[in-house]
């Protein structure tokens, strides 16, 4: 099979008839062999009865639905999953990407030999309120993540290889940093492409200005896991050690100018009446706690069932 495109939704019944219709005439046209999955999330409207419609019209289609909202990255990672085809597109269901873009991505995958290829909508029709908090974003995750040739990490519109998305796992809200799970998976070949972005034609939008604050949570938690999940200690067990000789060489530091001074009868304050003493002793404390946090995640680590998964490329 050519091509699987996989479809996340939520409470967007309007859109999917006319959604799918375009969709299969650009798989008609370019003779594209395709399966459709409309991964709905937890929708509240009729989107799940316009799905089992259009896979009784249309063999292609397939359809999972979700007992309650999970949010898109549970959505995309059950698709992934669930795909059969050598190239997997992804893409909203609320008509603002466009399916026409499909041929020049597929293209890209397997003539240029791209592993991950990300939309770009260099021309949005969003607010000033949404398209200055996206820029900061993804400024911040260019710079995180070394991926400098992307403009728009969270483009709903992708194509991926199938053995990235067999490769990677997508959980919590982490869909916004796909690219950068791909990349420390080792898929390297990464592309940008200028895509069109459409307005809403139905709805409104299911995300508010929180997703932006998540998202640099996120954009710390998965740079942290993917340098140090399977090494914790080279973290904390290196900021511990520094934090606690820190703080016992201000300690030892005090104590022998006490002694010295008390030695020679030179007037001098009592160590436990120095504020720096007990910034000293802080240090330690947070040294050793950190140097512990280190050693238990060490130990969580070795016993992970994950410990020793690793993406192998090819074997003779």
């Amino acid at each position: 099979m050519n091509i699987s495109i996989v479809i996340p939704l939520l409470n967007e019944d309007e859109s999917l008839p006319e959604l799918h219709d375009w969709i299969v005439k650009v798989m008609n046209e370019n003779n594209f062999s395709y399966e459709i999955l409309f991964i709905d999330d937890g929708s509240k409207d009729k989107s799940w009865s316009v799905i089992e419609a259009l896979s009784a019209k249309n063999a292609n289609v397939r359809g999972i639905k979700f007992r309650r909202n999970y949010g898109k990255s549970a959505a995309l990672n059950v698709g992934f999953a669930a795909t059969k085809g050598d190239v997997v597109i992804t893409m909203d269901a609320d008509l603002q990407d466009s399916p026409d873009e499909i041929p020049d991505l597929y293209k890209m995958i397997t003539v240029d030999g791209f592993d991950l290829v990300s939309g770009w909508k260099q021309k949005r029709y969003d607010p000033l309120s949404k398209t200055i908090p996206t820029k900061l974003f993804n400024w911040a995750t260019r710079k995180m993540s070394g991926i400098n040739n992307l403009h728009d990490f969270n483009c709903g519109l992708k194509a991926y290889k199938s053995d990235v998305v067999k490769s990677i796992e997508v959980y919590g809200e982490m869909h916004r940093y796909i690219p950068v799970i791909a990349k420390w998976a080792g898929f390297s070949k990464i592309e940008e492409k200028v895509v069109q972005h459409r307005e809403r034609k139905y709805g409104k939008t299911k995300f508010g200005l929180e997703r932006f604050i998540n998202g640099f949570l996120d954009l710390m938690s998965i740079s942290f896991v993917s340098k140090f999940g399977k090494r914790p200690m080279h973290f904390f067990g290196l900021w511990g050690t520094i934090s606690f000789f820190l703080g016992g060489i201000v300690s030892f530091i005090l104590i022998t100018e006490k002694l010295y001074k008390s030695y020679n009868h030179i007037p001098t304050r009592n160590v436990t009446d120095q504020p720096l003493f007990y910034l000293a002793c802080v240090a330690m404390i947070i040294g050793t706690q950190l140097f512990l946090a280190g050693f238990l995640g060490e130990l969580i680590s070795r016993n992970s069932s994950e410990r020793n998964n690793y993406l192998i490329e090819k074997e003779l």
